[in-house]
């Protein structure tokens, strides 16, 4: 009002109650900026010239102990009618019902998509650390949002394997409530900041998205929630979600990847007491050890796992369930409940002559040596081969990772040799767009059919058969076939082998009676419990091979199911 009166010269005075101004009321509490000047509501106030207020100082400090506030007022909503939500939630409360009416819907399909800020490609191809994406800012941020339509029927909503209530989040985004909007995020998401960087939304939520059908670009649903989860982090301000009393049932996930992760999330706002086991030293899985931090910082990882320690979940390192201890030994401590997510950390190679040449590895290897062990830094204890002519074998994410890590450290040719056109390969575009930008090649329609190596055991040279497309597979990619007498030898020093993974197999060996299939994939029902009651499954040892919020999906699931189940038991 007071803007509105300002423009006109309309003299306004305004009434500030002391409580008003941050919440408490505390001596000294009530300062406020009145035409650059610190005043006191009680002793100078409570009426002032509004347009001389510094009302955007004083909206912050109101704000200033908000996420205290929402977490008294949850421990209080489970028996307190007086602090139970009256407002209306979903797509008929007031105030989307206000910013629906506030732009057309024909003018909100016409504001372009926003585009990423990114590092310079040049610069970056050196920055072993640095995140590419620099994420939106808060302007970015809203202007994206209001090219959501908030869909009567979202679709979005349903190619979301954790089902997020997006348009909620992302109409919270529109009208500047980027703490609700992260609220919402973690209503059903362990790690939405995760989720935001390295999930495909483009087949997923994304592929849903109505602009789509209007010939349009989808709404940018993973960049703006990469921003509220980031918009929290940052503004210190970070919200526990609601956990239900406390029920004494012990549970545990073994594995703390995306899966472990989301399954110990949801069971600890069911109120069990969960433990994680991680046969590694860090906690995170292939979060922590397959994704270059230029793509998913380890502080980010960091700040979503403490945010589950501060749920009541415990972490326990360095413990291999199957060796360390078995499932049996944990049932004698009184686990009523198991969740395997211990993934798929078996690498597939080519079994193709030469290639148990020396600097012949898996990407598995390579990104483990380099992530998780900081093999790339000069005091790091664990050495990695520095190549300077690279090929990396593969056409996924984790061979993109693994190229532009080559070219961070110091690679003068980094090379994707792909059996595959460039239009068949798994990989995200982004990801394919960003290896480009930074000098990478592909050598497409070329398939590695033997190493050679040097004197000394080396390679030093791959020999590529020439390929091309015939009918599609099974996945619906057109199938390569070898074109005759067409080959091509490159010279290397460094070959990475990304052609795909299998489930680690020391888990399900371990447990007598359990069901695996012919890949050595645990075998599950449609609700993830494997062949054995109580122990449940998902991710890659279930799947063999999956995005991150697909596993999550999985982990979510399992909880659900579990929950059900040790209910009835209890």
């Amino acid at each position: 009002v007071c803007l509105l009166t300002k423009k006109y010269e309309v003299p306004t005075d305004v009434s500030l109650n002391t409580i008003m101004v941050d919440g408490t009321g505390m001596c000294g509490a009530c300062r406020i900026s009145i035409g650059g000047k610190t005043k006191f509501v009680c002793i100078d106030g409570p009426e002032f010239d509004g347009h001389q207020v510094d009302f955007d100082e004083m909206l912050k400090r109101m704000n200033a102990f908000k996420s205290i506030e929402r977490e008294e007022m949850n421990k209080l909503e489970a028996n307190c009618e007086a602090t139970k939500k009256t407002e209306l939630t979903g797509r008929d409360a007031p105030w989307r019902e206000e910013l629906r009416k506030s732009i057309k819907a024909k003018e909100r399909a016409g504001i372009a998509r926003v585009k990423m800020n990114e590092l310079d490609a040049e610069y970056r191809s050196h920055s072993r650390k640095e995140e590419v994406n620099r994420g939106l800012t808060a302007e970015q941020a809203v202007i994206e949002a209001k090219r959501c339509l908030d869909c009567a029927n979202p679709g979005c909503m349903e190619g979301c394997p954790v089902g997020i209530d997006i348009p909620q989040f992302i109409k919270n985004i529109e009208r500047g409530e980027f703490l609700e909007a992260a609220v919402t995020l973690k209503e059903t998401s362990a790690l939405p900041a995760v989720c935001g960087r390295v999930c495909p939304q483009e087949k997923q939520c994304e592929s849903k998205c109505i602009h789509l059908k209007m010939g349009k670009e989808a709404v940018a649903i993973g960049n703006l929630e990469r921003f509220a989860a980031d918009y929290e982090r940052e503004s210190g301000q970070i919200s526990v979600p609601t956990i239900a009393e406390k029920n004494g049932i012990k549970v545990a996930a073994i594995g703390s990847g995306p899966a472990g992760l989301a399954f110990a999330g949801d069971m600890a706002k069911y109120g069990y007491d969960v433990t994680v086991f991680e046969a590694l030293h860090e906690i995170g899985g292939v979060l922590k050890y397959g994704i270059p931090e230029f793509r998913l910082p380890n502080k980010i990882v960091d700040v979503e796992i403490d945010n589950l320690s501060k749920m009541g979940v415990e972490f326990i390192k360095d413990c291999i369930v199957g060796k360390t201890i078995s499932i049996e030994d944990l049932k004698q401590e009184g686990f009523k409940g198991f969740f395997v997510a211990s993934g798929a950390g078996l690498p597939n190679f080519m079994n193709i002559p030469g290639e148990n040449s020396i600097n012949i590895m898996s990407s598995n290897e390579y990104l483990t040596r380099v992530n998780l062990m900081d093999a790339a830094s000069p005091d790091s204890d664990t050495p990695v081969s520095l190549g300077k002519n690279v090929a990396v074998i593969g056409g996924g994410n984790t061979a993109m990772d693994s190229v532009r890590t080559a070219k961070r450290l110091g690679a003068e040719r980094a090379m994707i040799i792909y059996r595959r056109s460039e239009e068949e390969m798994p990989a995200r575009l982004e990801e394919v767009k960003h290896a480009k930008e930074e000098g990478v090649e592909f050598l497409t329609l070329h398939n590695p059919i033997e190493y050679i190596a040097d004197e000394q055991g080396k390679v030093k040279q791959v020999v590529l058969q020439q390929m091309e497309l015939g009918e599609p597979d099974e996945s619906g990619r057109r199938s390569p076939r070898a074109i005759p007498g067409a080959t091509v030898t490159v010279d290397i020093d460094l070959a990475i082998v990304s052609v795909g993974v299998s489930p680690n197999p020391i888990v399900p060996s371990s447990i007598k009676g359990l069901e695996v299939g012919r890949k050595g994939t645990i075998t599950v029902d449609e609700n993830m419990e494997s062949s054995i009651p109580t122990i449940y499954a998902g991710g890659d040892i279930v799947r063999g091979g999956a995005t991150v919020i697909l596993a999550m999906g999985d982990g979510r699931k399992a909880a659900a199911s579990m929950n059900e189940k040790l209910k009835v038991q209890k």
